[in-house]
């Protein structure tokens, strides 16, 4: 086999001219949509309700005219007609993998792939670890959960490389530290709050992750940290390497965008992916550039297409070519459109709250948001930890962290509590819990109150 010696996983599906891009992309897009009008019980009946049929679509812009799904949709179709549901339009025969979401959001949702949805998922995997610099002299552990998480499968992506591959899964942290120290590897896949938690924790044993430990890239994925500037350095200075961020859904499958060595956005599959993005509450679509809501349709999976998916994450897309001379647009993401709260007519993504606190010394860098309302307005909290060898009171902390807030997001925290180092309990072996919203809680009592 030919050793594949440049930049490149597919120079010229990554570097192709956008006219060539969009061409291919209006091509794929004709075919799915008719495939899913045809094979699908829900595409055809929702298609149908609305107006529309597949030889509408002339144009990429075309989309437009057809209807929205989104998690609930999912949820809804599941298991009707079938263990697969309506949105599947092959029969389970043709089906050899499915995943589930966490259900972090409401009840799991299959997301089932054949075996060529399979196969180019993987190569998709592939491309992001060569993109990010794995080759196959590097030692590679994954530390993912591969317990029906559609992100443990991604380590055949990295083994298409080349790679030598530790499959970790959620291994303890102990035992995942002696697997760093005595195999050396050179590469580790983790979510961004276990990246630093497990970092910690390697100095609190008496290793060194910079000296002890041979990791040279981080790749992370699951939480926001790894496309906030603050926590991506404060793990790179822990580790003494790289870190890069990693982006997949569920729905779609394991990375579906990938972070190059520029780290200005993330990369994403448009080959397999056409991205709109539109306003999260009228639904009008946006020009690249303006934030909005993530819609996404899938173009080449046939096990379960998403025809206009709003995913429930706030960014936008740069379709600029790229420093690194890819071609693929580039997304940014600020976090889920659940996750937002609005204090003083100001917008806030946890994000925000999350790079400034990153951005203060004297604190470890963990942090919980509690949102709640008082006096019929808006209003949140942050509590902090003060390291331990931070000589400053905790007022002055708290006066420190509420300035900081305030230059950055516009508003300051209501209060701000400062715990000692390890006080606070938002430590994760991989997602982290850092948000409380008391409204919904006062909400869910509200309703549980007046039905019974």
């Amino acid at each position: 086999m030919a050793i594949n010696k440049s930049k490149f996983w597919d120079e010229a599906l990554e570097t192709a001219p956008r006219e060539v891009l969009e061409a291919n992309q209006l091509k794929d897009l004709q075919e799915i949509v008719k495939f899913a009008y045809d094979n699908s019980p829900y595409y055809k009946r929702s298609f149908d309700e609305a107006g529309v049929k597949p030889s509408d679509i002339k144009t990429l812009k075309d989309i437009e005219k057809f209807p929205f799904i989104n998690k609930k949709t999912q949820r809804d179709t599941q298991g009707v007609g079938s263990f697969l549901g309506e949105l599947c339009a092959v029969p389970e025969d043709d089906v050899v993998f499915i995943s589930t979401s966490s259900g972090s959001t409401g009840v799991p949702t299959i997301s089932p792939f054949t075996q060529k949805d399979f196969d180019e998922f993987q190569d998709t995997e592939a491309r992001w670890f060569w993109q990010v610099g794995v080759r196959p002299n590097d030692r590679y552990v994954h530390a993912l959960n591969f317990s029906l998480y559609v992100g443990g499968p991604d380590v055949i992506g990295a083994q298409r490389t080349g790679a030598l591959c530790i499959w970790g899964g959620t291994l303890p942290s102990e035992r995942l530290l002696w697997v760093l120290k005595t195999y050396q590897p050179t590469v580790i896949w983790t979510s961004p709050s276990y990246a630093w938690q497990l970092g910690e924790k390697a100095l609190k044993s008496g290793i060194d992750p910079k000296k002890d430990l041979n990791i040279k890239t981080i790749i992370v994925a699951g939480e926001l940290g790894g496309s906030i500037d603050a926590t991506r350095k404060a793990i790179e200075d822990l580790w003494g390497a790289q870190v890069y961020d990693f982006y997949g859904l569920s729905d779609i499958f394991g990375a579906c965008a990938a972070m190059c060595e520029y780290k200005d956005g993330l990369h994403i599959a448009e080959n397999h992916i056409l991205v709109e993005t539109v306003d999260p509450n009228t639904g009008k679509v946006l020009p690249p550039g303006e934030k909005g809501e993530f819609v996404f349709t899938t173009l080449r999976k046939h096990a379960r297409p998403l025809i206009r998916f709003r995913t429930g994450d706030i960014g936008w897309i740069d379709n600029t070519k790229c420093k690194c001379g890819r071609t693929h647009g580039r997304i940014h993401v600020l976090g889920r459109k659940d996750d937002m709260f609005i204090v003083s007519a100001v917008n806030v993504f946890p994000s925000d709250v999350e790079a400034g606190i990153r951005s203060i010394s004297g604190i470890t860098g963990e942090y919980l948001i509690r949102i709640f309302e008082k006096d019929f307005t808006c209003k949140y909290s942050v509590e902090v930890e003060k390291k331990f060898d931070n000589k400053d009171s905790d007022e002055e902390v708290a006066a420190l962290v509420s300035k900081s807030l305030k230059a950055r997001i516009g508003v300051k925290p209501y209060t701000v509590v400062v715990h000692k180092d390890g006080g606070l309990n938002t430590r994760s072996e991989h997602k982290s819990k850092r948000i409380i919203d008391e409204r919904l809680v006062l909400k869910s009592l509200f309703k549980l109150k007046h039905t019974v």
